[in-house]
């Protein structure tokens, strides 16, 4: 028998009160990892966001490399940042997001691919270069001032050049053999290059839920700005997008598995500059805010 109070209580009102504080108890905590050249200060919006629209979201923007030290070795962060989420993980049972922007995002790729028994739930990528950057951009003339792209090989794929995070993920398509051979990191994470953990890291990456790739054509930084999407140039500088890349093909990372799960979602925002993408609100609604659950 129905309980008297609740025979005055609309069974609709009541419903979308239960599943109000199903929604409110049941967010995951979001945790956040920079990109190059900046810190956790950069996000202090989009964490604003979050907590805004899912109130008692508990958001971590990891402290670590900050600003100039975001240029050490890829690997290196790797180790670093792999132990600060799992940290996070560890006291968080049902599971965390892993919201991550620009180098960041390699990062996060990266730490997913290493960590085996991780519970990272949905992995957003906001506007990273997830196959590689080849491209004259604000950020390469910093730390690169007197290299034009077609000379920034020689400085790359060397020991002394992997030291500098950029290379790590430096990708030039007329220099595919260098690439190969001299890309400590990149060639490895993407299945590329064969490696003995090739299999291991494919199935701890796919223990993810679900991928967001999100990017667009007036970001500026990227570039290819497809990269954001896994497409990346052609030795003629035409871009090949996700499933006509070989690493797609031959599924050396996961990656058409978990297409073919339906598990990556693309967004594409236009207008948006590559330092605006995570202070953008309409990003945020758009491509975001729903994964955040």
């Amino acid at each position: 028998m129905m309980a008297p109070w609740t025979s005055r209580v609309p069974l609709a009102v009541l419903l979308l009160v239960l599943l109000a504080a199903r929604c409110t108890d049941g967010y995951k905590p979001v945790v956040i990892v920079h990109g190059i050249l900046d810190g956790p200060k950069e996000f202090e919006t989009l964490s604003t966001f979050i907590k805004k629209v899912h109130p008692g979201t508990e958001v971590h923007t990891i402290s670590l490399y900050n600003n100039l030290e975001s240029l050490k070795p890829l690997w290196m962060q790797v180790r670093d940042f792999k132990k600060a989420i799992k940290e996070i993980m560890n006291k968080s049972p049902k599971g965390v997001h892993l919201l991550c922007f620009s180098q960041g995002g390699v990062i996060c790729r990266a730490v997913l691919s290493t960590s085996p028994n991780h519970n990272v739930h949905t992995f957003i990528s906001l506007s990273s270069p997830l196959a590689g950057q080849y491209g004259d951009t604000d950020y390469l003339k910093k730390v690169l001032p007197n290299h034009a792209k077609k000379m920034v090989y020689i400085f790359c794929y060397n020991k002394m050049g992997q030291k500098m995070s950029m290379c790590s993920y430096w990708n030039d398509p007329h220099h595919r053999a260098d690439y190969l051979r001299g890309n400590t990191f990149l060639p490895l994470i993407n299945g590329e290059k064969p490696h003995k953990f090739m299999k291991e890291w494919r199935e701890n990456f796919l223990r993810i839920k679900k991928m967001v790739l999100i990017g667009g054509p007036d970001d500026g930084v990227i570039t290819p700005w497809q990269s954001s999407y896994y497409g990346f140039y052609d030795a003629r500088e035409d871009v090949v997008e996700m499933r006509n890349q070989e690493f797609y093909k031959r599924d050396t990372f996961g990656l058409r598995t978990l297409d073919a799960r339906g598990d990556v979602s693309v967004c594409v925002q236009s207008g948006v500059e590559h330092t605006h993408w995570h202070s953008n609100f309409t990003v945020f609604t758009n491509c975001i805010e729903k994964w955040l659950i």
